[in-house]
């Protein structure tokens, strides 16, 4: 399906409207937005449903040499105009996207020397508002230098606030997140985006940022009592954010609205703010799940011959794959030494690390070769740093050797250079049919529209912890849910087969133990979204085991996506449709609790579903569950038990009508 975008619009004259107020509304009434000058600078007002919600917030940027863009303004007349979004996402939540839109673009520039011109652009969607600064070319000169933007966030109230906070720009964006009101978060701290607020009168708004290109990451602080941005520094200049060649634009500062959190998780507002797919010729992109042998700890049967990072190895494993519909098997380290060769310590390259060079007796094309016959494809953990000096080279032998992909790891930065690199390594890796799945990296902005080879993102405390830490709990999994999945896709160590009760959790580096219960874990792959869906245990710890034929058949992309019902930090149910089969997920937090899902939204006709659910002793025995088939149909309402970090999955699919 081709992308299509209707646009009217009035021609653009320049007009001083000096104090006059600009605004805009969605195309459904519900938001509004409104930019008016004060005595210093220009301030922008956004309300929903007539509630206001941000309030006399400013917007403006630094930069080198010349300083503020910020006062002294003055506005021209605005270029109106409305749009449609339409377009097939290949990898994503929704298959076919229909975003409408109204939009300003509103000519600032400086009343004074030296008459610097930017262009605010105003994009307001049926559940969002995205504005950004776009640099026109200039007759004095031809880059721009930003050591600062100053963009702030005024809430009308004192919300609830859900969010994560960081020490400084260098994170792998992994950490618990803090519930608070916003008058007791501390000054100066770094917030990640996502970062979830809840107003007065049920209305949630969450902050991020939509097509990050060749521009800064951005993040959150509070400073003399209002929320403001920070870009995250150039390593080599830390004064300077963002330096570029005129003309250009900065990515879309989005605030997502709804009455329904829910409504924030089904949006496509994102992706829809972002480019038309780059790669032309998309059949090879193949999402789906993939083992990742780390996480288990690489555990064979006793009877292997000669385990290690060799062939017998990787084809017991790609063997399992074979027989349980498991699209991808992943290469990793053995005995804590990458698969390619490698004189670095602690996972860090050395001065001779060689992405190119297998250790002995690892023969990549052998083992794809083989994989092959099976159905099965295969992919490797590389480290960004040992990859990057030989980019090219390296996707030209991955290419020949037949791999499909890999995971890029502890990237731990988005400054602009950073954001450059993972552009320019989804790019070359399309030319060369391989996928990337982002490890140690910043949140999503929506780029899987544009390079649908970009699978995933990390960017989450998630289940490898559990291999050195007790950290990750059903309410982390649901705070996740909450905030970073908002952002996209959420990559998570999902699939661990060992849950026990708290009293009995240990950490284990190989063998790693659950503590949320076995059909929490099952409903993880339907709540998150997740293109690359890991298999992470081990093969023997799946076969037989009562749950596992779920995660054969459950998907990893979506033709539509609903989320039935969410309370906050409570639990949450989404449903997911793929080719007219639907996919129901629960995830609880630490308290029990029963629930009700009607089946309304599903399309006439009557179903055959397959429930799993907690069982009754739970609470001991954290990998029971009950299944059960039963005959259902949109009139219908399911009543669920849901244990303490439990969870519930149901499967649905259309019964044919006979003739």
């Amino acid at each position: 399906m081709k992308n299509i975008v209707v646009v009217s619009c009035i021609l653009f004259c320049p007009i001083i409207y000096g104090q006059k107020n600009i605004s805009l509304s969605s195309p459904d009434k519900k938001i509004t937005f409104s930019l008016h000058a004060s005595s210093e600078a220009f301030l922008y007002n956004v309300s929903y449903k007539g509630k206001p919600v941000i309030v006399n917030s400013g917007i403006g940027l630094s930069f080198l040499g010349t300083g503020a863009f910020k006062s002294n303004l003055r506005a021209g007349k605005p270029f109106r105009g409305n749009g449609e979004e339409n377009y097939e996402l290949i990898v994503g939540k929704t298959r076919f996207v229909r975003d409408r839109y109204n939009e300003l673009l509103i000519p600032l520039e400086e009343s004074v020397e030296p008459y610097r011109r930017i262009h605010l652009a105003v994009r307001i969607f049926d559940g969002g508002v995205a504005f950004r600064y776009e640099f026109p070319e200039h007759l004095k000169q031809d880059s721009v230098f930003i050591t600062e933007e100053n963009t702030s966030f005024t809430f009308k109230d004192n919300p609830n606030v859900l969010a994560l906070f960081l020490p400084n720009y260098t994170t792998s964006h992994e950490g618990e997140y803090t519930s608070l009101r916003f008058n007791e978060i501390r000054e100066d701290t770094l917030i990640d985006m996502p970062a979830l607020f809840e107003l007065p009168g049920k209305i949630y708004a969450a902050i991020t940022e939509a097509a990050l290109v060749n521009y800064a990451g951005m993040y959150l602080s509070k400073q003399e009592g209002v929320l403001k941005s920070k870009l995250s520094p150039l390593p080599s200049q830390p004064g300077l954010k963002v330096k570029a060649k005129l003309p250009h634009k900065s990515p879309w500062r989005v605030i997502l609205l709804s009455d329904r959190i829910g409504g924030l998780l089904e949006s496509n507002i994102l992706t829809s703010l972002n480019e038309a797919s780059k790669i032309t010729a998309t059949s090879w992109i193949r999402p789906g799940k993939t083992t990742f042998p780390w996480w288990n700890g690489n555990i064979v049967p006793d009877t292997l011959n000669a385990p290690g990072n060799n062939f017998v190895t990787n084809q017991y494993y790609i063997d399992f794959c074979a027989r349980n519909n498991i699209e991808y098997h992943t290469i990793v380290e053995y005995g804590l030494h990458q698969w390619y060769v490698d004189d670095g310590v602690n996972f860090q390259p050395g001065p001779n690390s060689d992405v190119t060079k297998p250790v002995p007796g690892l023969d990549i094309k052998e083992i794809c070769d083989y994989a092959k016959t099976k159905g099965v494809a295969v992919r490797v953990w590389v480290h960004w740093a040992a990859l990057y000096p030989k980019l090219d080279t390296a996707f030209a032998i991955f290419e020949k050797w037949g791999l499909a992909g890999m995971m890029v790891d502890f990237m731990d930065r988005d400054d602009q250079q950073m954001v450059i690199i993972q552009e320019e390594m989804l790019q070359k890796a399309a030319k060369h049919k391989l996928h990337i799945q982002f490890h140690g990296s910043y949140k999503p902005t929506g780029m899987h529209r544009t390079y649908p080879n970009e699978f995933t993102r990390e960017g989450t405390l998630n289940y490898e912890v559990n291999k050195w830490d007790k950290r990750i709990t059903p309410d982390h999994d649901l705070t996740i849910a909450f905030t970073r999945m908002i952002a996209g896709s959420t990559d998570y160590h999902l699939g661990g087969f060992r849950a026990v009760p708290d009293s009995l959790f240990k950490v284990q580096y190989t063998r790693p133990l659950m503590l949320g219960t076995r059909c929490h874990m099952l409903a993880m792959y339907v709540v998150f979204e997740n293109y690359l869906g890991m298999v992470c245990d081990f093969p023997a710890a799946y076969e037989g085991e009562p749950g596992f034929e779920f995660l054969k058949i459950v998907p990893t992309t979506w033709d539509e996506t609903k989320v039935l019902q969410a309370e906050l930090q409570e639990f949450i149910t989404i449903a997911r449709e793929k080719n007219n089969e639907w996919f129901i997920g629960s995830i609880n937090n630490h308290k029990s609790r029963q629930i009700t899902i009607a089946l309304d939204f599903l399309p006439a006709g009557e179903y055959t579903a397959v429930i799993y659910t907690d069982a009754t002793d739970a609470r001991q025995n954290r990998n029971a569950l009950l299944k059960e088939e039963k005959i259902l149909r949109a009139a219908d309402k399911l009543s669920i038990n849901l244990a303490a970090g439990g969870g519930a999955v149901i499967h649905l699919r259309l019964n044919k009508v006979k003739m």
